[in-house]
């Protein structure tokens, strides 16, 4: 085990290392940059600015100055909030992006395999035939257009839910279901042929024929080697969701770290894009290692070490 997570941190900080040194180049191959607008800047201006965040200098020399900060756990100052750094604009807005994925994915997984296991239960009757529509829908209708039906259907018609703003749980209810809605489906639907495949077993048989009742058969035993491919999709749920979350949080106005990271492209503020992108890869690879760690404790026949 310790041997394995030695592995995985090794593999982890090489995956960071290449994230960091891609986006790196690839912001600065782009053309124009983050004091560039619709009314230039003065020539003077300008060449003050980039000499003061150290954009006037060579390429290489900026990326190894970046690295640099970056080992001291320095993010850099942004270049368009004046006297704020990325640090300080993600300990703020991190929280309510954090909140927004907690509840999204308490949705997707309960939610998810509740539907799956409903479906595979009444496997050919109304029910699976319920549950497996609202899955395709949820997997071809994309996020932002879920989002804009609920606001128009929620709180538009009905009046019933808050349209944007983040102030209190009634707020979190829609963006957190439009955020979960694919991954929702997935997991119903991975749900459902997974619990099948695991319900014709020899050992599901064997403890029908002890005399077990249903209920422990498919909860104690058939359930629990079910779930273990909705583990392995717990990695892309939550790149899925932490991804999802900038277009959402923009639509409902919230004020998370995604919304800052979609402005941050559109005012091309190099820092700021950086430092979301290394956090939110750092976040990634240990919820990755997590995950496969989580292997061993659902099933104790996998061994991490092979």
């Amino acid at each position: 085990m310790i041997n394995y997570i030695i592995k995985r941190l090794v593999a982890s900080i090489i995956t960071l290392f290449v994230v960091i040194t891609a986006t790196f180049f690839l912001m600065h191959a782009l053309p124009g940059g983050p004091f560039d607008s619709e009314k230039p800047l003065p020539p003077q201006i300008k060449a003050n600015l980039e000499a003061k965040y150290g954009l006037d200098k060579p390429i290489h020399q900026q990326y190894v100055m970046y690295l640099k900060n970056l080992s001291r756990g320095e993010l850099g100052p942004t270049l368009k909030y004046e006297g704020k750094t990325v640090n300080e604009i993600i300990k703020y807005s991190f929280p309510a992006s954090a909140k927004l994925g907690v509840v999204s994915i308490i949705f997707s997984l309960i939610l998810g395999i509740y539907l799956g296991v409903v479906a595979a239960l009444n496997q050919g009757k109304w029910q699976d035939s319920f549950v497996m529509v609202l899955a395709t829908l949820g997997v071809t209708v994309p996020s932002f257009v879920l989002a804009i039906l609920l606001m128009y259907v929620f709180a538009v018609k009905l009046k019933v839910l808050p349209p944007t703003g983040f102030s209190g749980p009634k707020y979190m209810i829609m963006p957190a279901l439009a955020l979960s809605g694919y991954s929702l489906s997935f997991i119903a639907r991975l749900t459902r042929s997974s619990l099948l495949d695991v319900i014709r077993q020899d050992y599901i048989r064997t403890a029908k024929a002890k005399g077990l009742s249903k209920n422990v058969v498919i909860y104690k035993h058939a359930l629990r080697n079910a779930l273990i491919p909705v583990v392995t999709y717990l990695g892309p749920l939550v790149a899925g969701i932490l991804t999802g979350s900038f277009v959402i949080e923009k639509i409902f106005a919230i004020p998370g770290l995604g919304r800052e990271f979609v402005t941050s492209i559109t005012n091309r503020d190099y820092m700021m894009i950086m430092g979301i992108t290394v956090f939110y890869s750092t976040l990634l690879v240990i919820c990755n290692l997590i995950v496969d760690l989580l292997y061993a404790v659902i099933d104790p026949r996998i061994k991490l070490e092979a």
